[in-house]
């Protein structure tokens, strides 16, 4: 136990996971993979649609804002590519 916490203390066990920041770019293409999921309009990505449409004219500051809009009302969205989407729009930052 005291070799765990030493370790620790000395920074050898550290596991940290680096965040990679996503670009604009990708935050485009992820939002388009939220708009192209036409069947779920009318269930989970109710209120998500407006905000995706609206945050594919936005950048930098306007479009972080506008990605915690879109990332609350996509909780319940279930998708191949549901966890991925989600991945990137939290890693944006402005």
């Amino acid at each position: 136990m005291t070799e765990l916490i030493n370790g620790i203390a000395e920074g050898e066990f550290e596991m940290k996971e680096e965040k990679i920041e996503s670009t604009e770019e990708e935050v485009k293409k992820a939002v388009e993979v939220i708009l192209s999921d036409k069947k779920s309009y009318s269930t989970s990505l109710n209120y998500a649609i407006n905000y995706c449409k609206a945050a594919r004219s936005m950048s930098g500051y306007d479009l972080s804002v506008q990605i915690l809009y879109i990332l609350n009302n996509i909780t319940h969205w279930r998708h191949p590519e549901a966890k991925s989407v989600r991945t990137i729009l939290k890693n944006f930052k402005y």
